[in-house]
């Protein structure tokens, strides 16, 4: 299962960060958990300067910019 998460406040672009990684998953059909992280001391030692940052399985794959569907379809399919 892949574990995806939105690194963030819960401002609106995390939320729409969160809904665009959800579709993506969802459209090429992933097993996968979302989790929201809004503890601001938990998004720091994760590296993360500027939100929304998205992880998948830990690993920071993009920070301070709301990714687009096919763009987040494209880091889970690689």
């Amino acid at each position: 299962m892949m574990k995806l998460q939105i690194l963030g406040k819960g401002c609106s672009k995390c939320l729409t960060l969160g809904e665009h990684a959800a579709s993506a998953a969802q459209a090429l059909g992933l097993d996968y958990e979302m989790e929201k992280v809004t503890d601001m001391n938990a998004i720091i030692d994760a590296g993360v300067m500027t939100t929304p940052a998205l992880a998948v399985n830990g690993e920071i794959k993009s920070a301070g910019k709301v990714l687009s569907v096919e763009e987040i379809k494209k880091l889970l399919s690689a």
